[in-house]
C-alpha cells in the first residue's frame, strides 16, 4: 500500500490536515508537495470547511525539504541542481495558496519546524506551539538563504536585527521564545497543544469568515502601502462586507442579545 502522506479528517466546519512522514520528520518530497496542493484546492473548494488547521504527525511538524528527493538532491558527475525549480514548482504556490485561503488558518506546531518547515508554519493565520516544539532556520547551515517566504515574513514578524540573527546562525528557537519575540501567538503545554488548536479552530469557523479573510488580506496589503492607501482598502471593504449577510446578521444579532449565526464565506 502506497503511503498517505497528507492525513485529513473533517470535524464539523474544521478541517484538519496532517504532514504524514513521521518517519522523515514530515520532510517534503515533491509527492507530498502535490498530496498537500490536492487538499488545500479540495479545502478551498469545501464549502462546508470554515477553518483549516494544519499539523504534522509524530514528533516533528515539519524538518523542510527531504535533501534526497530527486528535485534537489545533488547527482555526482551531473550538474548540480536547479534548486529555483523546486520554489517555483512547489513553495511559491504552497505558500501563496496557504495566504490566500478562503478560509482562516491555524497552524500546531508539534514538535520541530525546520527550515523551510519553520516558514510554511509561519504562513498559518494564528499559530499555536507545543513547548517542547523549537523554530529552526537552517538554510546557512547548508549554504541557501531562506525560502517559502521567510525572507518576507520573519523581518515583519520579529524586527530586522531578530531576523538576520536566526537567519545567520540557524540556531534552535524554542517555542517560548517564539512566543516572546512575537513569531507565533501561543506556545502550550504540550499535551494540551491539539485540543486548543482545534477549540481555536472551531471559534474561527463560528465567525464570520469573509470578513476575518478580508482582515489578513488588508493587514498584508497596508504593510506595502501608506496609510492613505490603507485607508482607502478598509473602506473599500467595509463597502464590500457592509452589504453581505453576515453584517446584516452581526448587527440584528446584537440588537436582539444573541449569539449570531455566520453563514458567508
Amino acid at each position: 500500500m502506497s503511503e498517505t502522506l497528507i492525513l485529513k479528517s473533517l470535524n464539523g466546519a474544521v478541517c484538519t490536515l496532517t504532514l504524514n512522514r513521521p518517519a522523515a520528520l514530515n520532510s517534503f518530497t515533491a509527492a507530498m508537495h502535490e498530496a498537500l496542493a490536492a487538499e488545500l484546492d479540495a479545502v478551498a473548494a469545501d464549502a462546508r470547511v470554515r477553518c483549516l488547521l494544519l499539523t504534522g504527525a509524530g514528533r516533528a511538524f515539519c524538518a523542510g525539504q527531504d535533501l534526497s528527493d530527486p528535485l534537489v538532491s545533488p547527482e555526482a558527475g551531473q550538474p548540480p541542481k536547479d534548486l529555483s525549480v523546486a520554489i517555483d514548482r512547489h513553495y511559491k504556490p504552497l505558500v501563496l495558496r496557504l495566504r490566500r485561503m478562503p478560509v482562516p488558518v491555524v497552524v500546531a506546531v508539534n514538535g520541530v519546524a525546520a527550515g523551510a518547515g519553520a516558514n510554511l508554519a509561519l504562513c498559518g493565520d494564528m499559530v499555536l506551539a507545543a513547548r517542547s516544539a523549537s523554530f529552526i532556520q537552517a538554510f546557512s547551515k547548508i549554504g541557501l538563504v531562506p525560502d517559502t517566504g521567510g525572507t518576507w515574513m520573519l523581518p515583519r514578524l520579529v524586527g530586522r536585527a531578530r531576523a538576520l540573527a536566526l537567519a545567520f546562525l540557524g540556531d534552535k528557537l524554542p517555542a517560548e521564545d517564539a512566543e516572546r519575540y512575537g513569531l507565533i501567538w501561543r506556545c502550550v503545554d504540550d499535551e494540551a497543544l491539539m485540543d486548543m488548536a482545534q477549540s481555536l479552530a472551531s471559534r474561527l469557523a463560528r465567525m464570520p469568515t469573509k470578513a476575518l479573510v478580508a482582515t489578513r488580506l488588508a493587514m498584508d496589503q497596508a504593510q506595502l502601502t501608506a496609510l492613505d492607501g490603507a485607508l482607502d482598502a478598509e473602506a473599500r471593504l467595509q463597502r464590500e462586507l457592509g452589504v453581505a449577510y453576515d453584517y446584516q446578521e452581526g448587527v440584528a444579532a446584537f440588537g436582539a442579545k444573541r449569539a449570531p449565526v455566520f453563514t458567508d464565506r
